[in-house]
């Protein structure tokens, strides 16, 4: 009888050892089944309080008098546990607000100021961290913040968003994470704000020629003063005398009233036509200073452009790869210039063969007119520059070809560097004089075809495109 009522008691006991481990389990499971369909997930806290809990069940093994003890404490660690999830369940699913406010446009690489706004519309302090969509090919500072809400009220946070891309893009969520009041927990949420961001190419050069063109020191940015062939006879305004005017100019009477030295500056021909093909083929693809060529030449494109159109010519342009991307017909006027923009702005540089055939073939079909027409691609092998060549030069007396060769800086640094020592950095030099022997023959054969070439470094092209152009214009080529 004493036997029995021994192992009775023996049993009891064994199953009351187990009660820990049940209150581990009560308490484990359900809230993580809770936390993955909640996206609220434990802190070190949790864990650590999880982990003292295990110690202490552990001990009962070896101290069965604990039990009663370790079972309060796992019932406080249940009790918390399930009120702080709760709390921080019920507290952020209703009741959070974000909203988001940049600008639609910016240029690239120029940081752009970007804000948003977290609203509170619960009755407890939240805290945690707050972190903003971040396009590819964009750099944020600072990339997350710290969030403290009060109860009813807002925060706002700010960031500079520098892009490294031109193109659209698209920012679609607000991300935050929440602290419960214990700590023990922090819910991740995704709030939908949907915002769209184009990215142009930099548009300060336009406004750094505009200014300097009105003083008269365009010299500081590379373009220089164009002495004129033969006279222009269209007026177009008084300006105060500078060191290089012609004092034949000088408007005496102006000068007279004004007390100032007064010239007469004429415009040279109006209403001439220049149009653009724009390689976005796999010649296109090298990059030179973080940016690639494509980005170089759209960057002097459009500041002739400007020039051009200020010059009261029309200006058009054609994107093309293996297809044609974009047509913008030659017009005048400065909204001409928006419509550039937009057309050139999300146009990439793709890894196909140039289809210069289809280009020059729109080309013909769409203007009869004649034009100055520039081509801004490269030129890396035999086959290519074949075709760039006969291209350009078969258009020669329909219209005046220009073409834009851009060079690749690490070939001529190779070149103009060799060492003695290394046998490899010998033959490396060599076959970069060979090829940049090969490209200046190519340069040779456009020009006694009667093709203008612009022969520069991508990061250089600007100013000696805009100097041939004005040249141009100067020589009355067109």
């Amino acid at each position: 009888m004493n036997d029995a009522i021994t192992q009775v008691a023996k049993d009891e006991f064994q199953w009351l050892t187990q009660i820990p481990w049940l209150f581990l389990s009560l308490i484990a499971l359900p809230l993580i089944v809770a936390s993955w369909r909640a996206k609220i997930y434990p802190t070190r806290w949790w864990v650590g309080l999880l982990g003292s809990s295990i110690v202490f069940s552990l001990i009962t093994v070896f101290v069965p008098a604990m039990i009663i003890a370790v079972g309060l404490i796992d019932g406080i660690i249940l009790i918390a546990a399930v009120l702080d999830f709760l709390l921080v369940y019920f507290a952020t699913n209703h009741g959070i607000r974000a909203t988001r406010s940049l600008p639609r446009t910016c240029s690239l690489g120029v940081p752009v100021a970007s804000e948003i706004t977290i609203e509170n519309e619960t009755p407890l302090t939240l805290t945690g961290a707050a972190c903003d969509d971040l396009p590819e090919h964009f750099t944020a500072t600072p990339e997350q913040h710290a969030l403290r809400l009060p109860p009813r009220g807002r925060m706002t946070a700010h960031r500079k968003l520098t892009p490294g891309r031109r193109g659209a893009f698209e920012l679609e969520r607000v991300y935050l994470r929440f602290f419960s009041p214990l700590k023990l927990w922090n819910r991740h949420l995704q709030i939908e704000v949907h915002d769209r961001l184009n990215v142009y190419p930099d548009m300060k050069q336009l406004s750094d020629y505009a200014l300097l063109a009105r003083t008269n020191r365009l010299s500081l940015i590379g373009v220089r003063r164009t002495r004129r062939i033969g006279q222009d006879s269209d007026f177009e305004r008084l300006r105060d005398y500078s060191r290089d005017d012609n004092y034949r100019h000088i408007d005496w009477r102006s000068t007279a009233r004004r007390h100032k030295l007064t010239v007469r500056q004429f415009q040279s021909d109006q209403s001439q036509r220049v149009i653009f093909l724009l390689d976005c083929g796999r010649m296109m693809t090298n990059e030179q200073n973080g940016y690639s060529l494509l980005d170089h030449a759209l960057n002097a494109v459009l500041m002739m452009a400007y020039v051009a159109l200020h010059q009261g010519d029309a200006v058009g342009m054609l994107c093309f790869s293996d297809t044609i991307h974009a047509y913008i017909p030659p017009r005048g006027g400065s909204s001409q210039m928006n419509r550039l923009i937009q057309a050139g702005f999300d146009q990439f540089p793709r890894l196909v063969e140039s289809r210069y055939d289809q280009a020059f073939l729109y080309l013909s079909t769409h203007c009869k007119r004649r034009s100055l027409v520039v081509l801004a691609t490269n030129v890396i092998d035999e086959v290519n520059a074949s075709v760039v060549v006969d291209y350009l030069s078969n258009i020669n007396g329909q219209h005046l070809p220009l073409g834009v060769l851009l060079r690749d800086r690490e070939m001529f640094d190779a070149a103009d560097a060799p060492s003695n020592d290394d046998r490899f950095q010998m033959y490396r030099a060599a076959a970069a004089a060979d090829i940049l022997l090969w490209r200046h023959q190519v340069l040779k054969d456009l020009q006694h075809r009667g093709v203008l070439c612009v022969d520069a470094f991508p990061d250089e092209l600007t100013a000696p495109l805009v100097n041939q152009y004005l040249d141009i214009k100067a020589k009355h080529l067109l």
